[in-house]
């Protein structure tokens, strides 16, 4: 089955609807979004303080915000803990020039906790958090070259120090046919957001016009990001970065830009329970992911591997990177 086949075979489970639009103007730049299944929580990745607003479900007002007077550099995504924290991934760093990210805690009162973290491997721009059912983050990396990279802490986070990232694997997602997203072609694999679902079971990255959903039964975010995926053809849009699951299995996406926020209320029937080694659900019609070798290059003959090799792949990749440098030259950060 073609890739395009997939997405066109998972697009007719998950229907999107549109529940309402972001107008508040402090969620411009919107690049984050989760659901408790009684508000969105959502965050901006400009300003120079932490907030967080939490939006009505049904028509997008501001129902409360939550804020810190930490400054962050760039918040990419957000999660919700098991315990009512949000996490912020302030991980965005499109120069790759920082030499630590951080992650925040914050609270509903407004307390916050900073934690600094390193790369093994040198820095890296990465746009999605994913928190598993312990509370343990992971971020996935933004590669304009193919393979994405997941990290997790190397040790427990501590506020007074900077603990180092570990790679526990990687996912390479296709280029697709979509004509929608800021950068065609190699910018239709990027990715740029990620949710778990509230049990743990439901993992979705996004890119800027697909999301990809993985099976999690035992809700081990390294493994599941090794399973094939479901993809799926999210609706149009400027720059999509958010997607989040609510609790009943509908998935969430929206964009930059005050835009509509998309539901898909079937995306979970896509990812029907199954034993870890189960063949894939409908639509998933490949292995997407695979775990690095230990120099962090995809197994060979995997479909990174053709990927990378393909001489066009190349070009277009260069040419992805340097509108991807220009664009980050002209936002504030």
């Amino acid at each position: 089955m073609s890739v395009t086949t997939g997405v066109a075979a998972a697009q007719g489970v998950a229907v999107p609807e549109q529940r309402c639009r972001i107008s508040d103007p402090d969620l411009t730049e919107l690049s984050g979004l989760a659901s408790d299944g009684r508000y969105w929580y959502a965050v901006d990745d400009g300003g120079s303080s932490i907030r967080v607003t939490l939006l009505d479900r049904g028509d997008c007002s501001v129902r409360d915000v939550w804020t810190s007077e930490a400054d962050p550099y760039d918040v990419e995504d957000l999660a919700l803990a098991p315990d009512g924290a949000v996490w912020l991934a302030d991980t965005g760093d499109n120069r790759r020039e920082r030499s630590t990210v951080a992650l925040h805690r914050l609270t509903e009162n407004g307390d916050s906790t900073l934690y600094r973290l390193s790369y093994p491997d040198g820095p890296h721009d990465a746009e999605a958090i994913l928190l598993d059912r312990e509370g343990t983050p992971h971020v996935v990396t933004k590669e304009p070259f193919g393979v994405a990279f997941v990290y997790r802490p190397a040790a427990p986070l501590a506020a007074d120090a900077t603990v180092p990232w570990e790679r526990v694997g990687s996912v390479a997602l296709p280029s697709t046919d979509s004509p929608d997203g800021p950068i065609k072609g190699i910018g239709t694999r990027l990715v740029t957001g990620g949710s778990v679902s509230p049990d743990g079971t439901m993992i979705a990255l996004r890119t800027y016009t697909e999301a990809y959903l993985f099976h999690a039964p035992d809700g081990d975010v390294a493994a599941a990001l090794q399973r094939p995926p479901a993809p799926i053809r999210l609706p149009p849009e400027p720059q999509g970065e958010a997607i989040a699951w609510e609790p009943d299995g509908t998935l969430l996406t929206t964009s930059e830009g005050l835009q509509p926020v998309f539901a898909l209320p079937a995306a979970a029937a896509l990812l029907a329970p199954a034993e870890p080694d189960a063949p894939p659900a409908p639509g998933a019609d490949r292995t997407y992911s695979e775990r690095p070798d230990e120099d962090g290059t995809a197994e060979p003959g995997s479909s990174s591997d053709a990927f990378s090799t393909a001489p066009a792949l190349v070009v277009a990749g260069g040419l992805a990177a340097l509108l991807l440098y220009f664009l980050a030259r002209m936002r504030r950060r």
